[in-house]
């Protein structure tokens, strides 16, 4: 066969197969490292998992007794697309119970995670082209969905001056370069574990919507903190768009199940989205979420082991040689400077992956410009495997 003939097949072939340029996003590298490491424990490796935000508790006994009781009733159908009325009444009251905010059940939206929430929001509150701020270092996909939509991620850059989070100072300045439509904050935040003060929060609130900049408050680690009390953007302005989720504090990241609270003008936007993109939420994850708010005693002795493991990290880390990284205010992450032993945290993380057995996620994934001199550490585990791990991270270190 002449090769000539075959090169316009093999070119239409590769027309037809190529990805889009809005899939050309870069990867979440923690998942990378979570594979990397499933692989070593398959060969018999045991593997400290430090990688990826998830509790290692079980759901609240509620939920699952919960979804016991649902899947014995039989049928699981549908549900309306903005969730089930008393799961959305349920979120609602917590709001009064933790807040002391009195919030209208119309406006919360129940979402396939706070994942399904990002993706909401951005279609909902903005268009290709458009200008979005996010702290910078700052969970990846925030930057990659709004690429992806045709939308631009504008990193602000935070430091030990700012306490880690986007000023109102840092916003204007940000707008004035070129305007933004919309400011993306996280507190407690994801990597670094630092959170905003009720006062820093409700200025830059005030700031962005008198510059006109929508305000997204993702609120998913709430309930995790430690150094103080986490405030609702909800408590500040009906305005803001406030993304959440029953994975972190509930322990409940495989039933994919959050919630939204939305502008009253934008559930209608946000309903028509689900509609057409996922129908409705898993009806047995709703179900498990509206009885998890019962298992808070429950939660709270889970939250306070979080309390024991961040308290072996802070004082032992130091003592095997990391004695730098951000305030660890709430959440369950340490963001850990290990600029003295790397400039390439991604090469680093490998290596205590490979001898250590400890999995970690460089923070490159996190910080693109700063991210080759931090590594994010998880203490979500058990309190044993973070005293393993705290060894384990010091052998390696000696080592070299």
């Amino acid at each position: 066969m002449n090769p000539t003939s075959t090169s316009p097949r093999l070119a239409a072939a590769a027309a037809l197969t190529g990805a889009s340029r809005r899939s050309e996003i870069a990867p979440f590298i923690v998942m990378d490292v979570m594979e990397r490491a499933a692989r070593i424990e398959a060969a018999g490796g045991h593997v400290i998992h430090m990688e990826v935000g998830q509790p290692a508790a079980s759901a609240p006994a509620a939920a699952r007794e919960a979804a016991r009781r649902a899947l014995d009733h039989g049928r699981i159908g549908y549900t309306t697309a903005l969730g089930l009325p008393s799961l959305r009444a349920r979120i609602a009251r917590h709001y009064g119970e933790t807040y002391g905010v009195d919030l209208d059940p119309a406006r919360v939206v129940v979402t396939t995670g706070s994942s399904a929430g990002f993706l909401f929001a951005f279609l909902a509150l903005f268009e290709p082209g458009d200008r979005v701020a996010i702290a910078n270092p700052g969970y990846p996909p925030y930057r990659h969905i709004l690429t992806a939509l045709g939308c631009e991620p504008v990193l602000i850059e935070t430091d030990a001056a700012s306490r880690w989070v986007i000023t109102p100072e840092a916003l204007i300045e940000a707008h004035r370069k070129t305007p933004l439509k919309g400011v993306l904050v996280a507190s407690p935040a994801n990597p670094t574990g630092t959170m905003m003060r009720p006062e820093a929060l409700a200025e830059l609130i005030r700031t962005a919507e008198e510059l006109g900049i929508r305000f997204i408050s993702d609120e998913i680690y709430h309930g995790l903190d430690y150094a103080f009390p986490a405030s609702t953007a909800a408590a500040v302005s009906p305005n803001a768009t406030i993304i959440h989720s029953f994975s972190k504090y509930f322990c409940m990241t495989g039933w994919r199940v959050g919630w939204m609270v939305m502008p009253e003008g934008l559930v209608r936007a946000v309903e028509r989205l689900q509609q057409n993109l996922m129908i409705s939420v898993p009806t047995l994850s709703q179900v498990a979420a509206e009885a998890a708010f019962d298992g808070a005693a429950e939660m709270e002795a889970v939250k306070h082991g979080y309390e024991v493991n961040r308290l072996i990290l802070t004082e032992g880390l130091p003592k095997v040689g990391l004695p730098e990284f951000l305030p660890v205010d709430g959440a369950f992450y340490l963001y850990a400077d290990v600029s003295h032993f790397t400039d390439d945290s991604a090469a680093f993380a490998r290596r205590l992956l490979d001898e250590a057995l400890v999995a970690a996620t460089p923070g490159v994934d996190f910080d693109p410009h700063r991210g080759h001199h931090y590594l994010r550490l998880s203490y979500a585990g058990a309190a044993d495997e973070m005293r393993q791990a705290v060894n384990r991270i010091g052998d390696f270190l000696r080592k070299g």
